[in-house]
Formats: structure tokens, C-alpha cells, sequence
């Protein structure tokens, strides 16, 4: 630090190459003037930051009016439709400007604080992410409501979680449609002891018609049934087809009072049925049906499927992590320099394990789980193998760092005394690393436990498939069941971590 300090001192005593105003005429080329006046990395940032800004903000004008040709017809459709735009613009002209007058600066006063000028990169860049992120504050306040339901189930979805066992009670009555002299009407259906029964007054009507002509209305009774559930009506035609009785628009429901009865008026519904029907008085049936919960209390579908898949994306994460550590470990010592210095073979390897480190950590666990899927087919397999291989090559780094930031005294000491180099990493490097191995292990495997839970989704196994399935069917109770499952898993996770840490580190 006090070097590179010092590297600074010496830069700014140093004089510009070229006078302040050919200094701010260069800078018409950004960063072109700062360099001649020898402050080459701060031409070399600004000549970065406004080339990615102009690119960025000619990208956003093309792509807002696409079809249009011409620069003003471009402009004026983009600040039409990305208003936004408009102070990029701005903000695009005075960081410009102000280039130039930096350059002018710091030719003539070699002393010159960059901070306003960077800061006011920072505000525009700022401005082309909220931009190109399509930021709408407005838009998410004013439809928060409308995700006020799915969240409160997500919230709260243990009403899903317990079942019990379900009964289908129902009871029936014949209608004669139209009522007419040439047939008689049906007779109220039998009843008998501790059965459902449905009556109908009348047991005739005549049905609604397209032309809004009001249909006949009938008194239905009804006992027998369970207390203080809700009793559907429907009906069937005279071809088989069941339908759902509504009465202005709403689906006829009443609930049964304390003795298990209930009394509705309605009118009959509106029904086309096809030629082939005839037009012949026919018998169709008016139907009372209730749902009701019978039996004690059981687990829900949904939650035993969550527990079964939270295991597996333990055992997921718990698996990476082990199979992670195995290889990492020697690896790590290919991977630091200190070990891997003592010949030119020697650190050709560590540069080649570096680099292959470097480019499988690249690589985020999704893209591998995808990958994987490809190779071996959907299952946790897939996202052992995923997870894995991030693992390797994430502890392969952090073990490596471990390993060069060791004090080099025992090591010299051990050398000392004719160890060779498996000798040397058993007596003077391992008894070092173990507290840092066993810290970025356990912070490996919390993230294997979050990331399993990620993969899933592409087929990784464990309660992310689970979970995307639950939310592409909108069911936000059963996707509430697995995100309180994944959430209280890292909880649980978090604490024994954090106990072997104390224990180990």
C-alpha cells in the first residue's frame, strides 16, 4: 500500500507531456488528454466508462424504436417512449464535458480529485440499470394488492398441510321439464332413516331462456345433512351432463343449520340441449351435495411429498459436500504457489490447475445441473454431480488461498532438516490449515444445503422440483409448505454450523 502511494506521489510531481489546452483538446477522444498529461489509468477509466455509457445508451435508442430510421426519428421515438433516456443523455453531455475539463486540470494543477467526475459516471450508469432493468415503483405499488392473496397463502399455507378423510353426501329430486297434463309430475323421492333427503316444491317448472323470459322457481328442502357445511346445488339433464346451479351470477350454496337441514329457493336455470334431445317433457335432477371431512386428522399429500424432498436435498447438499471436499483437497495443494513454485514443471501445473479451477467456478451450479440432466437424467443424481463440481473448484480455491497465506517458518524448518515435499505439507503445512479447511467447509455445505434447493428446478432433484411444479400450477399453499421447509432446514443448518465452527475453529 505504501508503495503503490508512493507510485501515485511520483506520478503527480511528474509534469503533463502536452500544455492544458492541447491537453483538453485531446480529451475530445476521452481519456486521450489525461493520459498525455501522465494519468494514464484515470484516461484509461474514463476512456472505459464513456466508451460501455455511449454503447449502452445507442443500444437503448435502437431498441426503443427499432423499425424507425434516421438519428432525429430514433431520438424523438426513444425520449418519447424512455423518458429516462432523456437525463442519460444529459448526464452522457456533462460527464463529456467534464472529461474535457478534467484534462485541462490536471494538465495545469497536477493535484486534481477525481471524485465528482467518478461519481457522476456512477449516477448515470445508475440511471441505464434502472432503465435497462425496467424499474416500475409505480407499477409495484399500485399491483401489490393483486399479490396480497398468493403471499398471505405462501405466508401461511398449513391449512393445506392437514387432510381429512372426505365424504360425498348427496341427495336427489326428479323435475319434470316442462310441466304438462300428458305426463304426470315425478312423486318426492322415499325418504329414509339417517339418509340425505331432498324435496322439491314443485316437482315441475319450465326452464330460463335465452331471451331473458325468467324460468319457474322452486322450494327446496333439505335433511340430513352434516351441521354447519356447505351444501352445492347442481344439476343433470336428461343427456347425462352435470352443471352447477348460479343465481345472479354466483354459484347457489347454502350451509346446513344445527339439525343438518336447509331450505333455498331458485329459479331453474337457463340449459340448451341438442336436437337430437327431442322436444318432449323430460325428467331432469335437481341434486343437494355436501363435502364433508370425516375421520381424524391426517398428513396432506403435499406434506409428506415436502419432507420426503427436503430430505433429499440434504442428503443432496450433504453429498456435494463430501464428494466436494475429497477432491478439492488435493487439488488445493496443486493450487497454491507456495508449494508449487519449486520448478518451472511445478508451476506450470499451478497455473494450468488454477486456470481450470477458474473456469469450472465460473460456471454457476444451475448451468451444471443442466448439464448433468443431459448426461444422467433428472434425479438428485444430477445435482450431486452439479453441485460437486462447483464445490471442487470453489474449496480447491479457498483451500489453495489457505495454504499461501501459512507462516513459511515451519515449513523452512522442516526443509531444513532433509524433509522431502510430502513430508514437508503432512508436518509443517497441514497442522496450519485445518482451522480455515474446516471453516470453508462448513460454509461450503450451507451453501450446497440453499443451492440444492435451487437445482431442483431444472431437474436437480430434492423440494426444487417440487416447488416449481407447485408454483407453475399457481398452488401457493403447497409451494408455501416447501419454502417454510427449506427456510427452517437453513435455520437448523445455520445453528449446527455454527456449533462445530466453535468447536473446530
Amino acid at each position: 500500500m505504501a508503495q503503490r502511494r508512493k507510485q501515485r506521489l511520483d506520478e503527480e510531481l511528474k509534469p503533463s507531456l502536452v500544455p492544458p489546452i492541447f491537453a483538453a483538446i485531446l480529451s475530445i477522444i476521452p481519456g486521450l488528454g489525461q493520459a498525455f498529461a501522465r494519468r494514464l489509468w484515470r484516461g484509461l477509466l474514463l476512456l472505459a466508462s464513456l466508451g460501455t455509457i455511449i454503447g449502452l445508451t445507442v443500444w437503448r435508442f435502437i431498441l426503443a424504436a427499432p423499425r424507425d430510421t434516421g438519428f432525429m426519428p430514433i431520438v424523438r421515438k426513444a425520449f418519447r417512449l424512455q423518458p429516462l433516456l432523456i437525463w442519460v443523455t444529459v448526464g452522457l453531455a456533462l460527464i463529456y464535458i467534464w472529461n474535457i475539463i478534467d484534462a485541462y486540470v490536471v494538465a495545469k494543477n497536477r493535484r486534481s480529485n477525481p471524485t465528482g467526475l467518478l461519481f457522476a459516471i456512477l449516477i448515470v450508469f445508475f440511471l441505464l440499470g434502472w432503465q435497462i432493468g425496467e424499474i416500475d415503483l409505480v407499477a409495484m405499488v399500485t399491483q401489490a394488492d393483486e399479490a396480497g392473496p398468493a403471499l398471505g397463502k405462501v405466508l401461511w399455507p398449513w391449512s393445506r398441510a392437514i387432510n381429512r378423510p372426505e365424504e360425498y353426501i348427496e341427495a336427489r329430486a326428479d323435475i319434470l321439464v316442462p310441466c304438462t297434463e300428458d305426463q304426470a309430475s315425478p312423486l318426492p323421492p322415499s325418504r329414509e332413516e339417517g339418509e340425505p333427503y331432498l324435496l322439491s316444491t314443485p316437482t315441475c317448472g319450465s326452464l330460463s331462456e335465452q331471451d331473458g323470459t325468467t324460468g319457474s322457481t322452486l322450494s327446496l328442502e333439505g335433511s340430513g345433512f352434516v351441521p354447519g357445511v356447505d351444501v352445492a346445488i347442481l344439476w343433470e339433464d336428461p343427456i347425462g351432463n352435470e352443471f352447477r346451479q348460479r343465481q345472479e351470477g354466483e354459484y347457489v350454496v347454502v350451509s346446513a343449520d344445527e339439525n343438518g337441514e336447509f331450505a333455498v329457493d331458485i329459479i331453474m336455470p337457463y340449459r340448451l340441449l341438442p336436437p337430437s334431445a327431442g322436444e318432449a317433457a323430460m325428467i331432469w335432477e335437481v341434486r343437494a351435495q355436501q363435502v364433508a371431512a370425516i375421520g381424524a386428522p391426517e398428513a396432506s399429500v403435499e406434506l409428506k411429498l415436502a419432507v420426503e424432498k427436503i430430505i433429499e436435498t440434504i442428503f443432496i447438499g450433504m453429498m456435494a459436500t463430501f464428494f466436494g471436499i475429497l477432491f478439492a483437497i488435493p487439488v488445493s495443494f496443486l493450487a497454491a504457489r507456495n508449494l508449487m513454485s519449486a520448478s518451472p514443471i511445478t508451476l506450470g501445473i499451478y497455473f494450468l490447475t488454477r486456470t481450470l479451477l477458474n473456469i469450472v467456478r465460473s460456471i454457476e451450479p444451475l448451468v451444471w445441473a443442466i448439464i448433468c440432466v443431459i448426461i444422467v437424467g433428472l434425479g438428485p443424481f444430477a445435482g450431486i454431480l452439479a453441485l460437486t463440481l462447483h464445490s471442487i473448484a470453489a474449496l480447491g480455491k479457498l483451500y489453495s488461498e489457505a495454504i499461501e497465506s501459512i507462516d513459511p517458518g515451519p515449513i523452512e524448518a522442516i526443509q531444513a532438516t532433509g524433509a522431502n515435499w510430502l513430508q514437508t505439507i503432512m508436518f509443517a503445512v497441514v497442522p496450519q490449515i485445518v482451522p480455515p479447511f474446516v471453516s470453508f467447509t462448513i460454509y461450503r455445505w450451507d451453501i450446497n444445503i440453499r443451492m440444492s434447493t435451487v437445482i431442483g428446478f431444472v431437474g436437480g432433484g430434492g423440494i426444487g422440483f417440487l416447488l416449481s411444479q407447485w408454483i407453475r400450477l399457481l398452488d401457493y399453499r403447497a409451494a408455501g409448505i416447501g419454502v417454510w421447509f427449506i427456510a427452517i432446514t437453513v435455520a437448523i443448518l445455520d445453528y449446527v454450523s455454527s456449533e462445530i465452527r466453535q468447536r473446530f475453529v
